[in-house]
């Protein structure tokens, strides 16, 4: 985890790779949860045998169970001192480049692209976040992520 001790430090970064999260395995488990929280029972994500037989060999993630996965990447992958409250503000462009299978490892590489000054000792942050598999090249999920943080420091 990288730590900023004021919003300045980590303004000064912008256009840079700031981090990269560890990796993280996806079972099936968690994508039945997943399925069963948000009612979307594809059998592409839960149903293992009839998978097994499909495009992919295998079941995969819903696109929408990698993209919650963001708000842990984020927080293992930085932090900035005096920061009291940290909030998801939304996405301007996400897309699931790359399927997720069962058991695939990820992690997210976070670039900086820009910061801008909120009212109550705010800051927006706006991330490129790339969502990798282990072993494969090309990415399996492509956001930009704004988050804003209060309490900090300019």
């Amino acid at each position: 985890m990288k730590t900023f001790k004021t919003y300045s430090e980590l303004s000064a970064l912008k256009g840079q790779e700031v981090a990269v999260t560890a990796w993280r395995e996806v079972t099936q488990e968690q994508i039945n949860l997943f399925a069963q929280a948000t009612d979307d029972h594809q059998w592409i994500h839960v149903d293992t045998e009839r998978a097994a037989k499909g495009p992919f060999g295998t079941t995969v993630a819903h696109g929408f169970f990698t993209l919650s996965l963001l708000a842990g990447f984020m927080g293992e992958a930085c932090k900035i001192d005096g920061v009291v409250m940290g909030l998801n503000y939304g996405l301007n462009k996400v897309r699931f480049t790359s399927p997720v299978p069962v058991n695939s490892r990820l992690r997210a590489r976070l670039t900086l692209l820009d910061t801008e000054p909120l009212d109550n000792q705010g800051l927006q942050i706006t991330w490129q976040v790339l969502v990798e598999r282990e072993g494969q090249d090309k990415p399996v999920c492509v956001a930009e992520s704004l988050s804003r943080v209060y309490g900090g420091q300019a």
